[in-house]
């Protein structure tokens, strides 16, 4: 396992790192047990590094991180986790508030039984009602967490790369990383536009989504996804022709996201054991002659002249089912 330092915070993380958003019912069924199973494996096979957050399963994500980690030693992985996102209700979604940001960085770490967290982000500025309350009122209260010893570094995460540029650019208070998500894959390769914008700025670069989100496997993603029906029938005839050539698309899609340049760690929402263990192979072993010829195939006929993004999708809708609810 490759490890490389985020940014300019001493953190040493595994090339691959465990996203915590399985650990709820987002990406199907979740079974707690197969969980801490999967948690332990990972920590034993190199692992690092863990991305969590209240989001997830409005807190299941948090508590069975915790749980997992609780006989094992805090100096042998980091964590992060966030504020800002929250409930399924809409109207209590987000809230960036400094009271809500204060009492969400308490409430993570009450479920994860820690007394500190490695990395504390703003999760989804995108839908703050105005940059403004990220900046004078959010931001400011993670830096007091860190001086009160409760995180050690602050970041963004968020599918606007743009705006967290903008925040970085604007924020009185260090930001040490990022987070984006589903920007460094097949259909969209956009998250190295900026790699070395924010390598300029000491500031570390976390990856997570490669598959999209579930777009680019054979199985397709969750009925949830905000992705267009266009954007969905490009990806399903993208796997169909991988079936064909009885490869899977997710592992062809997670070896190319892995070799990108410039990003200090890939967050993974691995299902189950057999995923986790897959990719490893595939981070070690590379693909075979196989499957780089219908990687080739697969960016030549579906991704290479075109780039997928669901950039305006969920902002507009969440406004709205925010202005019917006020209206009522």
């Amino acid at each position: 396992m490759k490890y490389t330092e985020l940014g300019t915070t001493g953190m040493k993380l595994s090339h691959v790192s465990l996203g915590g958003a399985a650990f709820s019912n987002i990406y199907g069924t979740y079974d707690e047990e197969r969980g801490l199973d999967l948690i332990r494996e990972s920590l034993k096979r190199g692992l690092n590094y863990l991305e969590t957050g209240p989001w997830y399963g409005q807190g299941s994500s948090e508590r069975t991180v915790g749980k997992a980690l609780k006989d094992v030693p805090r100096e042998s992985y980091f964590i992060g986790s966030k504020v800002g996102r929250y409930e399924k209700v809409t109207e209590k979604m987000f809230d960036f508030s400094a009271e809500k940001t204060e009492a969400g960085v308490d409430s993570t770490l009450h479920r994860l039984g820690l007394d500190y967290v490695d990395l504390i982000q703003v999760h989804d500025a995108t839908f703050a009602p105005d940059i403004s309350i990220v900046l004078k009122e959010t931001l400011p209260t993670l830096a007091k967490a860190v001086q009160d010893g409760k995180a050690r570094y602050i970041g963004l995460a968020d599918y606007d790369i743009e705006l967290m540029k903008e925040i970085i650019e604007e924020s009185d208070v260090k930001i040490s990383s990022i987070l984006s998500y589903a920007k460094s894959t097949l259909f969209d390769n956009r998250l190295q536009n900026y790699t070395k914008y924010f390598k300029s700025k000491g500031v570390g670069i976390i990856n997570a989504a490669a598959t999209g989100m579930g777009l680019l496997s054979n199985k397709g993603p969750q009925p949830w996804h905000p992705a267009s029906d266009d954007i969905k029938a490009i990806c399903r005839r993208a796997s169909e022709y991988c079936k064909e050539q009885n490869v899977e698309l997710a592992r062809i899609a997670t070896w190319y996201t892995l070799n990108q340049p410039d990003i200090d760690s890939n967050v993974c929402g691995f299902y189950n054991k057999d995923q986790l263990i897959d990719t490893l192979d595939v981070v070690d072993k590379g693909l075979n002659d196989h499957e780089k010829k219908v990687l080739a195939e697969v960016r030549f006929r579906f991704f290479d002249k075109i780039t997928l993004n669901w950039d305006d999708v969920e902002l507009p809708q969440y406004k709205a089912e925010l202005n019917k609810i006020l209206q009522k």
